[in-house]
């Protein structure tokens, strides 16, 4: 078991929760210029949080979740909204999941391939973020098509406006989202994955992580029954 003030020990120790947010997920966060503030499913929760361990909150934004990453080891937060991934458990423990999202394909209007399933073609070059999770699951399931890693979801579509590869992998509202600021792109239909969102905390935070697990069990239907781009 832990107390109340075990995790805030390890997770506020200075009166202040610092949540880590992915502002390439616009499922979950964005900055709304009419509230003048954060919004959207990770920022309620992390509101909640809060309130419940009586501590003050920073939401610290990051463009991608490799960025999140790298900032682990220089104590820039205490708690990450990050998808859980076999390949990050050595640094991070992770809640269950409290929401899954979906990734897809961005693609020139032109392609010939109208769904996820098809690009997984011999010679199909697919763009995405070396340190997303769905990039791992990309890496571990195509069988014909070449991941070309990049810097951040925002590279990948960079790297397709620039004909550099014949698709740009990524979460769907990002990819729906890019695709309506630029001309002559599309989304396929269907997805290549859908993938856990969670909090994690540093894995020296023991009593936080079981805080966590307990904290993800009791939004019950109120937060984790709802459904997000079709997934439960």
């Amino acid at each position: 078991m832990f107390t109340l003030e075990q995790v805030r020990s390890e997770i506020a120790s200075a009166g202040t929760i610092r949540a880590a947010v992915n502002m390439s997920n616009a499922a979950l966060i964005r900055w709304d210029e009419t509230a003048g503030a954060l919004v959207g499913l990770s920022a309620e929760i992390a509101d909640r949080i809060a309130r419940e361990l009586d501590r003050g909150l920073s939401l610290i934004r990051y463009g991608s979740a490799a960025d999140i990453l790298s900032a682990a080891d220089g104590g820039e937060w205490d708690i990450a909204f990050i998808a859980s991934d076999p390949s990050r458990t050595d640094r991070f423990s992770f809640s269950p999941p409290y929401i899954s999202v979906e990734a897809t394909y961005l693609v020139p209007v032109t392609s010939p391939y109208r769904t996820a399933d098809e690009l997984d073609t011999n010679g199909i070059r697919i763009a995405s973020a070396r340190s997303a999770a769905y990039t791992k699951q990309l890496e571990r399931t195509l069988k014909r098509a070449t991941v070309l890693h990049v810097d951040n979801p925002a590279a990948a579509v960079g790297f397709l406006v620039d004909q550099e590869c014949d698709a740009a992998a990524g979460l769907t509202e990002f990819l729906f989202n890019a695709s309506e600021r630029m001309e002559g792109f599309r989304v396929v239909d269907g997805v290549f994955s859908r993938i856990p969102q969670t909090i994690a905390v540093h894995k020296r935070a023991t009593n936080a992580s079981l805080f966590f697990a307990d904290f993800v069990r009791r939004l019950g239907g109120a937060d984790a029954g709802e459904e997000k781009n079709g997934v439960p």
